[in-house]
């Protein structure tokens, strides 16, 4: 009886888990006992004969090179190649002797007319790897073309099945939407956003911690403001899919890991920390703690400028924040005045200007496209052109919706009058944190010269204080040609105001520092307090 190797292939690990291996196993087992064979020894292979480089058949193969058996027996000709490297190997064991057997197949391999009837069927099968490959390529190509992502989701996505957009995944979106949140605000590496998912509990799809690579990947990664990017060819789609992010907000994120422009994380989280500069020599008031206090401090040694405390800093801001005065009357009437205004301007020269924008943009597609065509530039160069033209008519498919979700909205004005209201109260029991925030978004030129702190309030602020100043103090405001002009601009810029400021606190969401503030930013709690 003669001893031969029983080896046994499925394509994927799916499949080894199933019932496929353990009929090769019978099949080959009734053609051993047939044939006064026996099997010493089986190779279970899971992985596909398209490509040569099989770990477990090569194995097989030095086990039968060095005589540790008479032969092999296979299930059937494409268990054992689909590819010519791999069945060459088969033929060189024919030629040195070894007995190569098919439980399945009635032929001779060491017959002339066995091998020539056994290379016929390889080349078959090898032909129709070929042609799966192709139909499966251009079935990739289809779902790309539509919109759709025809691979595994991404973090943060959950897969729907073939033919369908991947949609946020309700567990993980909201971590991945503040992960690139938080790289934008330019307060963190790569190092501590690692720390922050894991304690927020953001999981990969093997349910651990996501890795630096992994954070790295998902910044990367413009699938998450709608675009579809091929990594092997370059090649971008738009996709049909919800965003999490703005493009906005991607090309953020890229521009600081492009740079290296975000701001290095600190040891100790002061609350004014890299906000404040030296008024003489322009240098960072550094922040430190002694004797129970925290102190800023200018560290260039032939400056005027040595410290200022925490508490005069505080003092400086509160003043600064405490300049509106607004009472419930003057809300009141400024609210009425909005409402009149924004009747009147609902901001279709906008809309005309982006439609215009993005016509153009449409055109210039086109034209690359035929350049493509036409072979007058190269597919990388297209790749790159055209993943930026993508963006930016991301970006004003979106300024398009903003207009039609924002479009001069008076209960967003009434809401922004109510904010600056109580922003100086709000500041007073705000926790450091939020304290910080509030100084970045209503502060600038903040600096401290001597013992004395200096800052202004942000542009916002100081537009909104002056129409504010202007629409409630003038006594005749609509009685002529000029007072209905002086009218509307004011009121145009304290609409533009709160808007502006809304989209800040929309992007604030990200500082918030604690649980129970979670999906609140600082600037939608200013009403909370009331003085």
């Amino acid at each position: 009886m003669k001893s031969c190797f029983g080896y046994v292939r499925v394509s994927t690990q799916k499949q080894g888990e199933g019932v496929s291996l353990e009929a090769q196993k019978d099949t080959i087992l009734r053609f051993a006992a047939g044939n006064e064979i026996e099997i010493t020894a089986w190779f279970e292979e899971r992985q596909t004969a398209a490509k040569s480089g099989r770990p477990v058949f090569a194995t097989m193969l030095r086990g039968l090179r060095r005589r540790k058996a008479d032969g092999v027996v296979m299930h059937k000709i494409d268990r054992s190649a689909r590819n010519f490297a791999d069945w060459a190997k088969i033929g060189e064991l024919a030629d040195a002797g070894i007995d190569v057997h098919f439980a399945t197949e009635s032929l001779d391999f060491r017959s002339r007319g066995g091998r020539l009837s056994a290379d016929i069927q390889a080349v078959i099968a090898a032909d129709y790897i070929r042609n799966l490959r192709d139909e499966t390529i251009k079935g990739i190509n289809g779902r790309l073309k539509q919109g759709l992502y025809p691979f595994w989701a991404p973090i943060g996505y959950c897969n729907n099945g073939g033919g369908k957009p991947k949609t946020p995944d309700p567990n993980k979106a909201q971590h991945v939407r503040r992960l690139f949140e938080l790289y934008a605000s330019g307060q963190h590496s790569i190092h501590s956003l690692r720390k922050e998912m894991e304690r927020l509990g953001l999981r990969n799809s093997r349910g651990k911690p996501v890795s630096k690579t992994g954070i790295e990947t998902i910044l990367n990664n413009p699938f998450y403001c709608g675009l579809i990017r091929i990594k092997r060819t370059g090649a971008v789609y738009e996709g049909v899919h919800e965003p999490l992010i703005s493009p906005a907000l991607f090309d953020r994120v890229q521009e600081i890991k492009a740079n290296k422009s975000g701001k290095k994380v600190t040891r100790h989280n002061h609350t004014y920390r890299g906000l404040f500069r030296c008024g003489n020599c322009a240098g960072a008031m550094i922040a430190e703690r002694q004797k129970g206090h925290v102190y800023y401090r200018c560290h260039e040694s032939s400056c005027p400028t040595r410290c200022v405390r925490e508490e005069a800093i505080e003092e400086e801001v509160r003043q600064v924040l405490s300049r509106i005065r607004l009472s419930d009357e003057h809300i009141r009437f400024l609210t009425e005045e909005i409402e009149a205004w924004c009747a009147k301007n609902d901001g279709n020269d906008h809309e005309k200007a982006i439609a215009l924008q993005l016509s153009d943009l449409k055109g210039r597609l086109e034209r690359l496209t035929d350049a493509l065509i036409d072979r007058l530039i190269e597919k990388e160069v297209f790749d790159r052109r055209n993943q930026a033209l993508l963006i930016e008519k991301a970006k004003l498919e979106e300024a398009a919706r903003e207009i039609a979700d924002k479009r001069h909205d008076p209960g967003q004005v009434r809401q922004f009058l109510e904010l600056i209201k109580n922003l100086a109260v709000t500041y007073l029991f705000a926790e450091p944190a939020e304290k910080r925030e509030i100084v970045e978004i209503a502060t600038s030129n903040r600096r401290v010269s001597l013992k004395d702190v200096y800052l202004e309030p942000a542009n916002w602020l100081a537009t909104a204080e002056q129409a504010i100043v202007v629409l409630c103090g003038a006594p005749d405001r609509a009685t002529s040609r000029s007072g209905h002009d002086v009218r509307n601009e004011q009121l145009s810029r304290l609409a533009e105001c709160a808007r502006s400021v809304d989209e800040l606190g929309g992007l604030s969401e990200a500082n918030a520092s604690k649980d129970d503030y979670a999906g609140h930013s600082v600037l939608s709690r200013f009403g909370e307090h009331e003085p």
